[in-house]
C-alpha cells in the first residue's frame, strides 16, 4: 500500500475546495433568493419557484462550481486518507458564515460562532492526530 503524506500542495488543494464551497453556497442562496416569494401550497408555486431558481445565472455557476469541488477533492482522496481529508477541509465552516455577514448582512450569534470554534478545535486535533499517524509510520 502507497503511503500516503499530507503535503503543502495537498493542503493548498483543500483550501482551494473550501473556497470553492463557500462561493457555492453564495451562488446557491443568490439564486433562491430570486425566487423568494415562493409559495408552496400549491404545485403551480413550486413550479413557479424552480423555474425562477433554474433561471438564474447563480445556480448554474454553482453547479459548475459542485463540479470542479469534485475534480479537484476526487484528485486529493487520491492522494490522501478521507478521514484526515475531510476535517482539514471543514474551514468552509467558518468561510461561509463570514462570507454570509459579508454578501447577505446576515447576523450571526454568539452561540453560533462558539459552535464554529469548537469545530476548528476538532479540526486541529484531527491534523495533530494525521500528523502523529505519519510520524509513527516512519
Amino acid at each position: 500500500m502507497l503511503k500516503k503524506q499530507l503535503t503543502i500542495k495537498i493542503v493548498l488543494f483543500l483550501v482551494l475546495t473550501d473556497i470553492l464551497e463557500t462561493f457555492t453556497h453564495l451562488c446557491f442562496k443568490k439564486s433562491a433568493l430570486t425566487g423568494s416569494g415562493f409559495n408552496a401550497q400549491s404545485f403551480a408555486g413550486i413550479f413557479e419557484f424552480l423555474s425562477l431558481v433554474f433561471s438564474s445565472p447563480f445556480v448554474w455557476l454553482g453547479l459548475l462550481t459542485v463540479l470542479s469541488i469534485f475534480i479537484i477533492w476526487s484528485s486529493i482522496l487520491s492522494k490522501i486518507d478521507l478521514s484526515v481529508a475531510v476535517p482539514i477541509a471543514s474551514f468552509s465552516y467558518i468561510l461561509v458564515p463570514l462570507a454570509s455577514i459579508v454578501y447577505f448582512h446576515e447576523r450571526i450569534s454568539m452561540l453560533r460562532w462558539l459552535g464554529i470554534f469548537f469545530i476548528l478545535i476538532g479540526v486541529i486535533f484531527v491534523s495533530l492526530s494525521s500528523a502523529e499517524k505519519e510520524s509513527s509510520l516512519r
